[in-house]
């Protein structure tokens, strides 16, 4: 027996109960449960890193957007002190320009006066009567012994220029009234520009009445509601004397008489 034992070769004996399809899957069970090698822990670290710079940017993001949002806001409106915004209601105008011829008589005088004053100043004049009778002038009450004419807009402005340049350009301080209204003389009316001597009519001379006024005098001719214009918004004489000057280069001087 011993013989045959030893002259039958050995075989290696195979396990035919276990497959070899599920050795090799429990090796690889084996090697995904081992535990991690260091070089993995560095990895740990990198991915920390990572986080905190991913906070850092989203830091930054919020700071960027909170900029953006305060850039957006639209600031507040500005609001001017009413006196600024008011400014044109201070303008000083001319509202009128009154010329008057008196006479003190009627009949021709009176005549040759109201022909010569709606050539002056190309409106119509009309007669103005007096208020009263005065035996020593020989005037009777209700008598036509004045003519007038009322300039309003650019016409008064224009005939304004004319009548300075009659005086030289050169008001007296005492023409002026403490509500900013004057009123200044011309001897001649040849003086003013653009006139000359007829004989029929003679040399005449006439006043000239001019009213200044500021936006909101209405308030005083109005029908309705009528109201009285307050002491800051009136126009005082030396706001009178400053607006003539600026306006039309007059110099409020005593006249010098030729």
């Amino acid at each position: 027996m011993n013989e045959m034992s030893e002259s039958i070769p050995s075989k290696p004996i195979k396990d035919e109960s276990i497959p070899a399809d599920a050795i090799e899957e429990k090796k690889e069970v084996l090697e995904v449960k081992k535990p991690k090698d260091k070089p993995e822990e560095a990895s740990v670290e990198e991915t920390t890193l990572e986080t905190v710079d991913e906070e850092e940017t989203d830091e930054d993001t919020e700071e960027e957007v909170v900029e953006e949002e305060i850039e957006e806001v639209e600031p507040e409106p500005v609001y001017k002190p009413i006196k600024k915004i008011m400014t044109g209601k201070r303008d000083i105008l001319v509202r009128k320009v009154i010329v008057n011829i008196t006479t003190g008589a009627s009949g021709e005088p009176l005549d040759k006066a109201m022909t010569l004053l709606q050539s002056i100043t190309g409106q119509k004049s009309t007669a103005r009567r007096a208020k009263q009778t005065i035996r020593d002038w020989g005037i009777r009450k209700g008598e036509p012994i004045a003519c007038l004419v009322t300039l309003r807009g650019d016409n008064a402005t224009e005939f304004l220029k004319k009548g300075f340049t009659a005086v030289r350009n050169r008001i007296h301080p005492k023409s002026f009234d403490r509500t900013g209204n004057f009123a200044f003389g011309i001897k001649e009316h040849i003086d003013i520009p653009g006139q000359r001597y007829d004989p029929n009519l003679g040399i005449i001379g006439m006043d000239v009445m001019v009213n200044l006024e500021r936006q909101g005098y209405r308030v005083k001719r109005r029908r309705r509601a009528r109201a009285r214009v307050g002491h800051s918004h009136r126009i005082t004489k030396e706001e009178a004397m400053e607006y003539v000057k600026s306006s039309f280069g007059i110099e409020v001087s005593i006249p010098v008489e030729r």
